[in-house]
């Protein structure tokens, strides 16, 4: 029997859940909005406020702490997979990156699902709308400058790290330009980390957009959305929650449960595959075979090296690192968005595809955003792998991601039980596509250290794992896929489980069901060099115009 009701009932209190809740009360406060989220509030977490935290979050109780089932292409391994279980979502536990991503990423989105409001055109007003821009004097046509989400750049924290020069020296001497403004339509190139920090600390999406108005339950999990035949019709009606009461919605369900439990949710609901339904003794309501495919994600693989001199004060741990200035972001100054050489890419896709390739492939033409390359101080990773390394600033790490993967993956049902984990099968590094990109990455790391004079005199050597060689440039394709085999992770930017034209429409509606929305990054039906929470604001940004009836859809 149902206790209560709701106008609009949001289930999942993450980032985006919080920000649509706020921006739909603030276009009509008489509206009753229900958020429901299975973790708890996390606002007077201690470690939680903290910049250099997020590692100290993981496997903890606000993490769902998932693992994925053996990958294949990683030597057999199960990947962990973060998931942050907390009011707020990522917001609490990521790493604070904001990129919004490329132009060309959004306009094969809004392409796909034949509506611009997903072109980065579309998009720019919500991303500004998000933004409170750290530079007042930045270019009003691509920021924001009075939203709630404060951002921040390493020179606006006054962080002096004493390798900012010679890192961005040693990049521009193999090719790589300065980038003044990576979140102005394209990342490509050398730009500065931008996070999203306000004085130096996490900015909590349930904090920044207020909530006031908002019922908010926690530590509550929802077993299905309850929908009902009407006049023919599929109608989410509500939520029935774990302990079996049930909450009625008097207008619209928005699923916003991330890329793993919202195509969990569905399919428990009855929205999803009908032959893994049956296997799991749920009704069919909706025949979805797309629910839980198309799983994207950013492959990362990490290496260490020895500095040269230590001595100097460069890593995390030296005690010469005595500025408090240093612990208000993550230790790094520049972040490197790359196009990989096109040959070697088209001949990866023609392997791929079984077919010739032509110079007008989209991940060819235009040039694209391809990779991510960054250099930290500090040895970040390195004991999840069993490399011993202290952190006594004799090290830095780099890191390689894979922005724009051609593999695809799934989530699936291990049990009608809400509270399980489902089945997440990423499929990382399935293609010669993916492999090629990695290898593209790899090498120029070893160029950055072996082939400049900045990047030779900064690094003595790289730190291995036992088994391994230290790369350098002409380090095989099989020695460079070894590698990735062994030490490839996620950067935890998962999405495309509920993809926009498959699952749900361009209004964020999922399909064969009236009353019923998805918004979070499940719904990103390709991947996008970005790091994904600045676009997931931006979708709920626009969600909430939608659902207000304040944008309709473009050509």
């Amino acid at each position: 029997m149902a206790s209560e009701s709701s106008d609009y009932i949001i289930v999942g209190g993450g980032l985006a859940g919080c920000a649509l809740a706020a921006r739909l009360h603030e276009s009509n406060p008489s509206v009753s909005i229900l958020i429901i989220e299975a973790g708890p509030d996390v606002s007077e977490h201690p470690l939680v406020p903290h910049p250099l935290s997020a590692g100290q979050l993981y496997h903890t109780d606000i993490d769902w702490d998932y693992t994925t089932v053996p990958q294949k292409n990683l030597n057999d391994r199960g990947c962990y997979n973060c998931a942050a279980k907390a009011l707020s979502g990522g917001s609490a536990i990521n790493s604070g990156g904001w990129i919004r991503g490329d132009t060309a990423d959004y306009e094969e989105w809004s392409n796909l699902v034949g509506d611009s409001r997903w072109s980065y055109k579309g998009l720019l007003p919500y991303f500004k709308k998000t933004e409170h821009h750290y530079d007042p004097n930045a270019d009003p046509e691509q920021h924001g400058f009075d939203g709630p989400i404060y951002t921040a750049s390493v020179t606006s924290t006054g962080r002096h790290y004493p390798l900012r020069d010679r890192v961005k020296a040693a990049w521009e001497r193999l090719g790589v330009h300065h980038n003044p403004d990576a979140n102005a339509g394209s990342p490509k190139g050398l730009a500065e980390l931008i996070e999203n920090r306000r004085n130096g600390l996490r900015q909590l999406s349930s904090s920044a957009y207020s909530l006031e108005g908002v019922k908010v339950m926690t530590e509550t999990i929802v077993k299905r959305v309850t929908i009902e035949e009407q006049h023919g019709k599929n109608v989410a009606t509500g939520v029935e929650l774990a302990n079996g009461e049930i909450i009625r919605a008097k207008r619209e369900v928005i699923v916003s449960t991330g890329a793993y439990r919202t195509p969990q949710l569905l399919m428990l609901s009855g929205i999803g595959p009908k032959e893994q339904l049956k296997q799991h003794s749920i009704s069919t309501i909706v025949d979805s075979p797309e629910v839980g495919k198309n799983f994207h994600d950013h492959l990362g693989l990490w290496q260490w090296w020895k500095l040269r001199h230590p001595e100097e004060g460069l890593s995390l741990g030296t005690p010469l690192w005595t500025d408090p200035s240093y612990m208000s972001g993550m230790p790094l100054d520049w972040v490197v968005t790359d196009t990989v050489p096109s040959e070697p890419l088209k001949a990866a896709l023609a392997k791929d595809t079984g077919a010739p390739v032509s110079d007008d492939h989209p991940l060819i033409n235009p040039p694209r955003c391809h990779t991510e390359s960054v250099v930290v101080y500090a040895p970040t990773f390195a004991s999840d792998f069993g490399v011993d390394i202290p952190m006594d600033g004799s090290h830095i790490t780099t890191g390689v991601v894979i922005f724009l993967p051609t593999s695809r993956g799934s989530v699936t049902l291990t049990t009608s039980d809400p509270a399980a984990p489902p089945a997440i099968d990423p499929n990382y590094f399935a293609t010669e596509a993916d492999k090629a990109m990695m290898r593209a990455g790899l090498r120029k790391i070893a160029r950055l250290f072996q082939e400049t004079p900045e990047g030779q005199a900064m690094v003595e050597s790289e730190t291995v794992a036992e088994g391994f060689t230290p790369m350098t440039p002409n380090s095989t394709d099989e020695e460079l896929d070894a590698r990735a085999r062994w030490g490839g992770m996620t950067v935890y930017h998962p999405g495309g489980t509920a993809s926009m034209g498959k699952v749900v429409d361009s209004e964020l509606k999922v399909k064969g069901v009236e009353g019923l929305r998805v918004v979070d990054a499940s719904v990103i039906p390709v991947p996008l060099a970005s790091h994904y929470q600045a676009c997931v604001y931006a979708i709920a940004e626009q969600a909430a115009d939608i659902i207000s009836g304040k944008s309709t859809k473009g050509i």
